[in-house]
């Protein structure tokens, strides 16, 4: 897909950094190779090195000043990429917005970063773009006709005079999900995501040789970092789906994809698929690699997986303020229900709630330290310090650590550990065993407040088709199964679990719909 008002070649040898020169290097060594293939469009590494040149000359020359944030609301498009190359070679801060947002949501990002420039996929400018404020400049980016001119070929070079931003500077900018409050936004320098996401994916032995089907948003570090990030570092091709649809991803690989990369939802889908065409189940199985991360995948689900296709999924574990901290193995046991080890460059401690850190077997928070985290909330610098101790990210999330020392994620501190009549419970325990009833599809188990008990244990619980289960019945299910004290004291049949973009299942609002007009509050 070449352009007419594309800058000529040489344009994308003017002066660049360490990291920079990483992330392109290999597309610069393998011009004509495929770098992301969109429908029935093929663009070549090439192209999509003078298409984000066209796009750095473009900031430039609107006039943005180094460090200015540009937001971009678009579905997952070739454009998208090549404006996110682009803002980091013009020294701007690329602010990824989840298309599925809304006015409040959206007005609430570009406000709060202070985004001098929204960049909008013509299909998404509806009502919502109505809450914005007045003096932000908002253009639309048709493919092939952005509507910011092209400076004319002979001062290109002079209006990219400057390098790229620096290698600690502030390159992207992604906001948080939001499920407790209005989202942050998360500063990632370039060396940080080079840094890392190139150590990840080296551990997954990612080469020009895969090709990798990528059906994620690309406004999170999973599909924005991982996925075009690392697809960059290797000069490996992508597969590029504006939407999740489990046939197009089986077409990939009956194709040639060699690597997918999927949230819990995905897989789930994938296997409804493949137990009404069983037959597709070797297609998939030409695969090199399956990968999974947002959310904790069940046991169940790895067995049928491998049941179907023969291969074992590689979980791993991140997050937008630390990237990716760490991952099974890749030659090695891939363990059920872990997420392995620590990615070379991260630091881990899993501490007690005076910091203190606790032996292997015994359940406590993960702590992460690393050259790869996150520069601070934007914005925000009493947030930023109060989610650091010492140097160390406190996660949130409550963890133990296997005798040789697999890390298995047990739940947030906030949301997953509940401490019910004196009792500290571990929420996703009491979601495994309601998953393991044959009338139940999902689960999610929540505290209540609740003048008895501290925190009341209540679950939502999702049926499976035709299924109509008594709450008793899951009750004494549960109590079947584990400690009597562990058993849901209330239990809701809901049709679906409130989940974010990313499939994350969004408990405060469960909390909220359970709760009853006598509850205390927290």
């Amino acid at each position: 897909m070449t352009h007419p008002d594309d800058p000529p070649e040489r344009q994308e040898q003017i002066v660049s950094t360490k990291a920079f020169d990483r992330l392109v290097g290999p597309s610069r060594a393998r011009p004509q190779a495929p770098a992301i293939v969109a429908g029935s469009q093929t663009i070549t590494a090439n192209t999509l090195l003078e298409r984000s040149t066209a796009w750095a000359a473009r900031l430039r020359a609107h006039g943005l000043s180094r460090g200015a944030r540009v937001a971009v609301l678009t579905p997952p498009h070739p454009e998208a990429v090549a404006i996110m190359l682009g803002s980091y070679r013009a020294g701007l801060v690329h602010v990824p917005i989840n298309p599925r947002y809304r006015g409040a949501e959206l007005h609430h990002i570009v406000q709060d970063c202070g985004a001098a420039l929204l960049l909008c996929d013509p299909q998404l400018a509806d009502d919502r773009l109505d809450a914005l404020p007045d003096e932000l400049d908002c253009r639309g980016i048709t493919p092939g006709s952005p509507l910011l001119p092209l400076p004319p070929a002979s001062t290109i070079e002079t209006t990219l005079t400057e390098p790229p931003l620096h290698d600690d500077e502030t390159a992207l900018l992604i906001y948080t999900s939001g499920t407790t409050g209005r989202s942050k936004g998360v500063r990632l320098s370039l060396a940080g995501i080079v840094g890392n996401i190139g150590a990840l994916t080296t551990l997954w032995q990612w080469s020009d040789r895969d090709i990798l089907s990528l059906s994620l948003p690309l406004f999170h570090v999973h599909g924005l970092c991982i996925g075009i990030h690392g697809a960059l570092l290797h000069g490996m091709a992508v597969r590029l789906h504006a939407r999740f649809d489990p046939a197009a991803i089986i077409d990939d690989f009956r194709a040639d994809a060699t690597v997918f990369m999927g949230v819990p939802t995905m897989y789930d889908r994938l296997l409804e698929h493949l137990d009404a065409h069983p037959d597709e189940g070797p297609t998939l199985a030409r695969g090199r690699l399956f990968t999974a991360g947002s959310a904790a995948l069940r046991p169940a689900l790895l067995e049928r997986w491998e049941a179907h296709t023969g291969h074992r999924i590689l979980e791993r574990y991140g997050m937008s303020e630390t990237l990716i901290t760490l991952s099974n193995p890749h030659d090695e046991e891939r363990r059920p229900g872990a997420v392995g080890h620590p990615v070379p460059g991260c630091e881990i401690r899993v501490v007690d709630e005076t910091g203190a850190d606790v032996p292997a077997g015994v359940m406590g928070e993960l702590w992460v330290r690393g050259p790869h985290l996150m520069q601070g909330y934007w914005g925000r610098p009493e947030d930023t310090a109060a989610a650091y101790t010492k140097g160390w990210f406190r996660t949130g999330d409550m963890v133990r650590s296997d005798p040789d020392g697999y890390l298995r994620i047990i739940g947030r501190r906030s949301t997953d550990i509940i401490k019910s009549g004196g009792f500290k419970i571990a929420a996703p325990e009491i979601e495994q065993v309601l998953r393991e009833h044959p009338d139940v599809r999902e689960a999610a188990v929540v505290g209540i407040p609740d003048h008895r008990w501290g925190e009341r244990i209540a679950a939502a619980v999702v049926p499976n088709a035709g299924a109509e289960p008594e709450p008793q019945d899951l009750t004494t299910w549960v109590a079947e199964h584990l400690a009597e004290y562990k058993k849901p004291r209330q239990i809701a049949l809901v049709q679906r679990l409130p989940r974010n973009a990313l499939g994350k299942v969004q408990k405060p609002r469960i909390v909220a719909s359970l709760r009853r007009p006598e509850d205390p509050e927290r």
